[in-house]
């Protein structure tokens, strides 16, 4: 029987599911582990500057590259480092793979005082942390390493969730079978009589409708299912808006797009009233969130809708557990393409505001840059928006074709978006990473852009320099002491991280951004722009974001008072 080592199968699963960067940092009980690990054809390693970073990079692979990314890190400061960026991916559904290396079987066996302990012989600790922002865990040993593995690779596939994996010092180079690894790892499947009852019932709830409204959520990019709502998109009777998580899931060109749904804060008043008065309204993957309803401004009742969850599909009360989202989704099209349903009237997906008509040598705002944004973003682009005036600016745009929005609306850290754009590029090598990223956020993890140009890449950086936390400001204390931030020379930066040959500009007026836009026209060359901005001034949805939260807070104090 062949053999290899634990290290070895681990990284062999790992390339299977497409998971061939390994990003992380090394520490002395991980070193033998890696050694194994890369010694496995397909598997790259990608250093970072820390661990929180390469946290952030992975989940920016898995959701750009949509399929599950591998993280590796030392025990307890290493882990613990990278663990903001797992709860974010447990957050917002990213199966991101965390591999922990441990001391030996012998040293926590005997309760050993070593390095990045608390010194008390509890070496399962930072374990159970992990439970909390993970949906499988396990601690290898050689005689149960290649089930483990395998139990909880399929359960990061079956749910597009993190998973944690700890590989003590002395297994990572243990002998085990290498048999298993002819057979791929496969994905949970539907239960058939489920989905054929679920059928039966959808088919008499369709049957009463003459056409269907889909409000396409960021679970069916997780699970990379976009192709089957393009494809219920070209029949009949059917529209598809996006929530902000998922945004030009659908190209936002087709005749069917209506564009991004935020309840209230819905840039296309018609988009909202279609999406609201539906009929019948169909919630594929969709998250249920203060930002990704408007602050619950939708009127749609998700009770009384069809949702086609991950692992589960619900006709208003009616449950069916083990129905599939992929297989829901088909169980819609085949259903809708047997209907009698007529074609709907496009609806052009608003875009933002045009470009004010004051002299290109006006000081620019939020409205001006967003606007001249639009008229410039080339197809085929992966957009980047950090969270605060960056996503919510994006969020007006209408996409290119054959182009994808980068988030976190749910878990909103601020700096992930900068290491997400390392993640984001290997990925899709295919796509120029767009990168938009206030002052603030960039100072939490610039430290990777320096690793971005050093692994080729070479995105648009805007870094929207309105000096210090702008999205703060908007809600409460504009003028506070911790509203500001240490003034950067942000167009120096590249230069300090290893990259003199990047292009930096600073741009204060249209007439210069336009200038910086044909400067990055070329694809091979990266470039840098510092974007002056007034420090109050924010994009047209989020003044309406933050007045919600100002409103909400203000209630939340008056009840506690």
């Amino acid at each position: 029987m062949t053999t290899t080592t634990v290290g070895g199968y681990l990284a062999a699963r790992l390339v299977q599911l497409g998971a061939t960067d390994l990003f992380g940092l090394p520490g002395d009980f991980t070193l033998t582990l890696l050694d194994e690990m890369l010694a496995v054809d397909g598997l790259a390693w990608i250093g970072s500057t820390n661990e929180l970073n390469a946290a952030y990079a992975a989940d920016g692979f898995a959701r750009v590259g949509r399929r599950p990314a591998a993280l590796v890190t030392t025990y307890g400061v290493g882990e613990l480092s990278a663990l903001n960026g797992i709860a974010g991916s447990y957050a917002e559904d990213v199966p991101v793979v965390h591999v922990a290396g441990m001391p030996s079987r012998a040293a926590m066996g005997r309760g050993a005082p070593l390095h990045h302990t608390f010194l008390d012989g509890d070496f399962r600790r930072f374990e159970r942390m992990s439970r909390e922002v993970t949906a499988a865990q396990t601690v290898l040993d050689p005689g149960n390493a290649t089930t483990e593995i395998d139990r909880v690779l399929r359960t990061a596939l079956d749910t597009s969730k993190p998973v944690y994996i700890g590989v003590p010092l002395d297994v990572a180079a243990a002998s085990v079978p290498a048999g298993a690894l002819a057979s791929p790892l496969g994905t949970a499947t539907s239960e058939a009589p489920a989905v054929e009852e679920f059928r039966a019932a959808l088919w008499r709830r369709i049957a009463a409708e003459s056409e269907v409204c889909v409000l396409a959520g960021p679970r069916v990019h997780r699970r990379g299912l976009e192709h089957l709502v393009a494809a219920l998109a070209e029949l009949p009777g059917v529209r598809v808006a996006s929530q902000s998580g998922s945004k030009a899931l659908l190209d936002e060109e087709h005749p069917a797009s209506l564009g991004t749904y935020l309840g209230a804060t819905t840039h296309s008043p018609v988009t909202r009233d279609l999406v609201d008065g539906a009929s019948l309204l169909v919630m594929a993957g969709t998250v249920q969130s203060d930002f990704t309803t408007g602050f619950f401004t939708h009127r749609y009742d998700p009770a009384a809708a069809v949702e086609l969850a991950v692992d589960h599909a619900r006709i208003g009360r009616a449950v069916y557990p083990g129905v599939r989202l992929e297989d829901s989704l088909r169980v819609v099209h085949d259903l809708v393409e047997h209907s009698a349903f007529a074609p709907v009237e496009p609806v052009t997906a608003a875009l933002a505001a045009p470009a004010p008509a004051d002299s290109l040598d006006a000081p620019l705002d939020q409205a001006r840059f967003w606007a001249e944004v639009q008229g410039w973003l080339p197809p085929s682009t992966t957009v980047i928006a950090e969270a605060g005036t960056s996503f919510y600016g994006a969020l007006d745009l209408r996409l290119p074709r054959e182009s994808d929005l980068l988030g976190q609306p749910v878990w909103s850290s601020i700096g992930y978006t900068l290491p997400a754009s390392l993640g984001a590029g290997l990925a899709r090598p295919d796509r120029r990473p767009v990168l938009f990223i206030g002052d603030g956020s960039a100072q939490l993890t610039i430290s990777e852009l320096g690793t971005i140009y050093a692994r080729g890449l070479t995105p648009v950086v805007f870094v929207l320099n309105n000096g210090g936390y702008t999205v703060e400001r908007a809600i409460q204390s504009p003028k506070a002491a911790y509203q500001d931030i240490v003034a950067w020379n942000w167009t120096r930066l590249p230069a300090a991280l290893g990259a003199p040959e990047v292009e930096c500009l600073t741009v204060r007026t249209a007439r210069e951004l336009r200038a910086a836009f044909d400067r990055a026209a070329d694809p091979d060359h990266a470039v840098l722009v510092e974007v002056v901005l007034p420090p109050l001034d924010v994009p047209r949805l989020l003044d309406e974001i933050t007045r919600g939260i100002a409103a909400a807070n203000t209630v939340a104090a008056d009840s506690e008072g």
